[in-house]
């Protein structure tokens, strides 16, 4: 699957990333992953926020959702694993806003694809730091997609770090994908390529 790959697998990335939690009390990954989907959705469903010209306030509407709980950082470091511990903390962090600028692009550029589909929350697990919610997303006709979300706490408060969409890792995906550029090419490589996806 290349970076952007296939058009279900972007779709459902855009609505998980577009379903992160808000913030709330610690310790409750799955009701906080419940309440932000509602408000998402009803951005999403907004028909004032519907037109072209209201696309820029919808995804800025979006953007205050996701990204005061999305862990960028994790999410870097763990797509770079050990590429990560090579970078200085400077690449690091240019790095980190590189990937979210792309991350940002790929939900943005397919919020026109929503046609509905919903988000259904089951069970959660949590071991001390660590959680996972575990949830479906339903399409109009009803067709089911597992999701695993995956989250961690940080400072008092559940991040989401990757989420398993159909047995497929949104981290692992990246990780193979970044792995390959370096290897055949570099990191800088890595970075124009992020760099010109995000625009």
């Amino acid at each position: 699957m290349k970076i952007g790959g296939q058009q279900k697998f972007v779709v459902l990335l855009a609505l998980i990333l577009l379903s992160m939690p808000i913030p709330a009390l610690a310790g409750e990954p799955l009701e906080l992953l419940k309440t932000a989907a509602d408000r998402v959705i009803a951005v999403l469903k907004d028909p004032r926020l519907k037109s072209a010209e209201q696309k820029k306030e919808r995804v800025e509407q979006l953007k205050a959702i996701i990204n005061p709980i999305f862990d960028y950082e994790e999410v870097a470091r763990r797509t770079l694993a050990a590429h990560w511990r090579r970078r200085s903390p400077a690449e690091q962090e240019e790095f980190t806003k590189l990937f979210r600028a792309f991350l940002e692009k790929i939900y943005s550029d397919r919020i026109d694809h929503y046609e509905g589909e919903r988000v259904v929350f089951a069970r959660e697990n949590v071991d001390q730091e660590y959680a996972e919610v575990e949830a479906k997303v339903i399409g109009l006709k009803n067709e089911e997609s597992p999701v695993l979300y995956r989250l961690k706490r940080s400072d008092g408060k559940w991040k989401v770090y990757d989420a398993v969409v159909e047995n497929i890792s949104i981290v692992n995906n990246f990780r193979s994908q970044f792995d390959r550029v370096i290897s055949k090419s570099s990191f800088d490589e890595l970075k124009n390529m992020l760099r010109e996806k995000a625009g």
